[in-house]
């Protein structure tokens, strides 16, 4: 996908890397030698969104940060599965062509459950575990303002046709609105210039699987049971406190499952917690990676 950088560029200068993946070009970056980092978002952002710690910890890490089919610099097929099983399935390909070993995980919203999902297909390549405001486990929790985008026709018409999911993402995901200057919202934006690029936002949504009866309950399900491989590897959870969606009813979930797992807790963060804090989480993540 070819999209004009001029207004973010300075934010995201990484070059673009492809792999084919089910005959569609799945978008990443990979930046950097040394201990590998794979970082993985979730709905509305892309690889934009790790951008800083891209950059700092590149100078020391190899980073590599992916977008979802349908989202950020990859194709957006019109026909296609977007579900939680097939974001999986991609990504498990992706570590499997790259040969990619020894990895720490670092996953946002529904990277927490899409990376947690392929850590229990590749158990044996993950080696550490950061995980921002997400889940990886059934929840009856939805937002009322997620739950309007999942209304048919209506739902579908405000994300896609108004953008007003991404656009409403960028006020209400930060505590801070100052963070969002006009070239970070640009960043954010840019993929999602028209109703066929916002295909994935849209699927993304409707593919919270509240009830046993929908289709990604069971990968979902799966996620969860998979989460016990993963009770002894070395987890940092980072929350930021004022995130409306993943609140820290979510996080202390976490920490129930994972007593033994390090915790940030940020009180004046939202639920784009690295635009709130980087600094804060780029310490706190050198001092876990240094152990």
């Amino acid at each position: 996908m070819s999209i004009d950088r001029r207004k973010f560029a300075d934010e995201y200068p990484f070059a673009s890397r492809h792999l084919s993946i089910g005959g569609h070009r799945y978008h990443y970056v990979d930046e950097g030698s040394g201990p590998l980092l794979l970082m993985v978002h979730g709905n509305p952002t892309w690889s934009f969104a790790w951008r800083r710690l891209i950059r700092n910890l590149s100078m020391e890490f190899r980073v590599v940060a992916v977008d979802h089919i349908g989202c950020g610099l990859s194709d957006k097929p019109q026909n296609y599965q977007y579900t939680l099983q097939q974001h999986i399935d991609n990504l498990v390909e992706f570590i499997t062509q790259l040969e990619l070993h020894e990895i720490t995980l670092c996953a946002h919203d529904w990277g927490g459950a899409i990376g947690m999902g392929a850590a229990a297909v590749l158990p044996d390549r993950f080696q550490r575990i950061v995980l921002f405001n997400t889940a990886a486990f059934r929840s009856t929790r939805i937002p009322l303002r997620i739950s309007v985008c999942r209304i048919p026709v209506l739902g579908t018409l405000a994300v896609r046709g108004l953008n007003l999911f991404a656009r409403a993402a960028q006020f209400m995901a930060v505590a801070d609105r100052r963070t969002m200057t006009e070239s970070v919202r640009a960043g954010y934006l840019a993929p999602y210039g028209n109703w066929q690029d916002r295909i994935a936002i849209d699927r993304f949504v409707k593919d919270i699987p509240l009830a046993r009866s929908h289709p990604s309950y069971e990968t979902l399900t799966n996620v969860e049971e998979g989460l016990a491989k993963f009770r002894e590897t070395p987890m940092l959870l980072i929350w930021g406190e004022q995130d409306w969606c993943f609140t820290v009813q979510f996080l202390e979930e976490f920490q129930q499952r994972f007593p033994q797992a390090e915790t940030l807790r940020l009180p004046n963060a939202g639920h784009y917690v690295f635009e709130d804090a980087p600094e804060q989480i780029e310490a706190r993540l050198r001092e876990f990676l240094a152990k």
